[in-house]
């Protein structure tokens, strides 16, 4: 296969929307990645501009991160890239999509507890609850 891989480390931007397909279960959210780069000058660090992303996820993941994951979390998404354009009201637009294989916090800006679904038994799908990253 010739698929673009791509590992993206950033910020959930919108609720993880879940639902059931015929194939099985399909989340969707947007994701932020917004490089920080340091300014030799100031000795700062300064923020570049923001990519946003589409991510899919399917099956037991699209689950699980619906059970786990909520806006403003950390995160490591790894997936397909997928870079379509189409014509909207008589312009031209491009879309960036992942298609997720994996995904998961970003321990280096939080802990997390992982605890696997009970087989037969799906998980809560909530919003989740943001913890505050100290």
């Amino acid at each position: 296969m010739n698929d673009t891989m791509v590992t993206v480390v950033g910020n959930v931007a919108t609720n993880v929307e879940y639902r059931e397909t015929a194939s099985g279960g399909m989340a969707r959210f947007r994701f932020a990645v917004t490089p920080r780069r340091r300014d030799r000058q100031s000795g700062g660090w300064s923020d570049g501009p923001t990519s946003f992303f589409t991510v899919f996820a399917w099956r037991s993941l699209a689950m699980n991160l619906a059970g786990s994951v909520g806006v403003g979390e950390p995160l490591l998404v790894h997936g397909r890239l997928k870079v379509r354009e189409e014509e909207r009201d008589g312009r031209q637009r491009t879309f960036v999509v992942i298609e997720a294989v994996a995904a998961g916090h970003d321990l280096t800006r939080g802990t997390t507890a992982f605890r696997r679904p009970v087989k037969g038994e799906s998980p809560q799908v909530t919003e989740a609850v943001p913890t505050p990253v100290r």
